[in-house]
């Protein structure tokens, strides 16, 4: 009958004694949570406030896709996928033996152009010397003319006093009409000349063999077969990796058709998703830290924000949202935010295309601009470029050039300078002789009208 009231006076005894230790833990719990919750708020009162971070952004690059430039069927392929390639290494090469057959085509189009524009150049001096001519039968005929008439004049008075037969006087006559035939026939002949060597001068006047508008149409067929020549090797662009290699040999491409993808991984950057309620301090410039899930935390980048896209990616993904429908539900939008890339730490830790990034922000200094309102100047120079294509067309210039020279297009060039004082000279000498043979007909009208008096 004793024993229960023993042992509920133990338990009353014992259990004053181990609220002191339950104390103890829950005070020691309560201190910590204050500790971390303090050293939380000291955090972010001196850093967390400062900065926005986000784990929704991605590595990404420029992937320039490489395409045909004229059509032809691929006979050897010299770069393959997770290939490193330089700017200007042959990638593909086609079968050139159609566009080789038509730039011979073009390049003996361009040598007989040549040499028949020389001809037209050519023809000024034999024209003139035409002209001379003519200039020449024409004043003889005039002075042959003038002579009839004075034959004329002579026996017309003569005939009435019987002094001069009539058959003579007839003779006289029909020598006039005869010379005046003849006159009218050379000074015909003059005009005609004249008019042929105008007709030439003005496809030749104020140009060479080598600017002769034929010339140049023929050289521009060289030039276009000549790039169809070069572009049966399709050459990289730019420097980086081989991705996406769809080409094979055999197949028969177009120009434009995609053959595969070069992307260059030193000039990668990160686009960074954050919530539209993280944007209102995100500014232009303004530093970063990230972190890639390849490296873990022990690997550190460092960027700065290079501009803030101009609108959400819902807004321009290819199925946008109908947000006037009736069943409406607020998503939370997501903006992408450019994050340039130191490329010396790029060179160090390469980065690939879609890798995971942990970004985060520096947003204390707010001096910079939300959205970019200034446009890029040449200082800057371009987003994008390649020189490997400039020397086609250099190269096609010294082609044409080669081939005006070697069909003496070069000589007559030479001579193009003196054209215009030769072509003045041949008009002053057919004026000259024209006003000579004026001179003479106006001399027989005028003697014949002496005479009649």
């Amino acid at each position: 009958m004793n024993a229960p009231a023993n042992d509920n006076a133990a338990s009353a005894t014992i259990a004053p004694a181990g609220n002191p230790r339950r104390r103890t833990a829950l005070t020691a719990i309560a201190v910590a949570v204050l500790v971390i919750g303090g050293g939380y708020g000291i955090y972010y009162w001196m850093t967390g406030r400062h900065s926005e971070a986000t784990d929704n952004a991605y590595v990404s690059a420029n992937v320039v896709q490489i395409t045909a430039q004229a059509g032809g069927t691929v006979t050897a392929i010299q770069a393959d996928d997770t290939n490193y390639v330089k700017a200007g290494q042959l990638l593909v090469k086609l079968d050139p033996a159609d566009s080789r057959v038509a730039l011979d085509q073009a390049e003996a189009a361009l040598a007989q152009t040549v040499r028949e524009t020389r001809i037209l150049f050519a023809n000024n001096s034999t024209l003139q010397a035409q002209i001379d001519a003519r200039a020449a039968d024409a004043t003889r005929a005039a002075a042959d003319l003038s002579k009839a008439q004075d034959d004329v004049n002579r026996r017309q008075p003569l005939v009435q006093s019987g002094a001069v037969g009539k058959e003579e006087y007839e003779h006289a006559t029909q020598g006039l009409a005869s010379a005046k035939s003849a006159y009218t026939a050379a000074k015909s002949a003059l005009d005609a000349a004249r008019e042929q060597l105008n007709s030439n001068q003005s496809q030749t006047e104020g140009t060479s063999v080598a600017d002769h508008p034929n010339v140049l149409r023929a050289s521009a067929r060289v030039r276009e077969a000549w790039l169809a020549v070069q572009r049966a090797e399709v050459l990289a662009p730019v420097s980086g990796q081989v991705a996406r290699r769809s080409v094979q040999v055999g197949q028969r491409v177009q120009a434009g058709v995609p053959l595969m993808s070069v992307v260059p991984l030193d000039s990668a950057w990160v686009d960074a998703n954050f919530k539209e309620g993280q944007l209102a301090r995100i500014r232009i410039g303004q530093p970063a830290t990230l972190e890639a899930d390849v490296y873990g935390k022990h690997v550190v980048f460092h960027g700065k924000v290079e501009g803030l896209g101009a609108g959400t990616g819902a807004a321009f993904s290819l199925l946008p949202a109908q947000n006037a429908t009736g069943n409406w539900i607020k998503v939370v939008q997501r903006v992408p935010v450019r994050i340039a890339l130191d490329p010396k730490e790029i060179a160090q830790n390469p980065l690939q295309v879609g890798l995971s990034m942990n970004v985060t922000v520096d947003v204390a200094d707010e001096s910079g601009r939300a959205i970019s309102d200034t446009p890029r100047t040449a200082a800057q120079g371009a987003v994008a470029s390649t020189n490997v294509f400039d020397s086609l067309q250099h190269d096609a210039d010294a082609e044409v050039a080669r081939i005006i020279a070697s069909n003496g297009g070069g000589r007559a060039k030479a001579q193009a300078s003196a054209a215009p004082q030769a072509t003045s000279a041949p008009t002053a000498a057919a004026s000259g002789a024209g006003d000579k043979l004026a001179s003479a007909d106006g001399g027989i009208k005028h003697h014949k009208h002496h005479k009649q008096s």
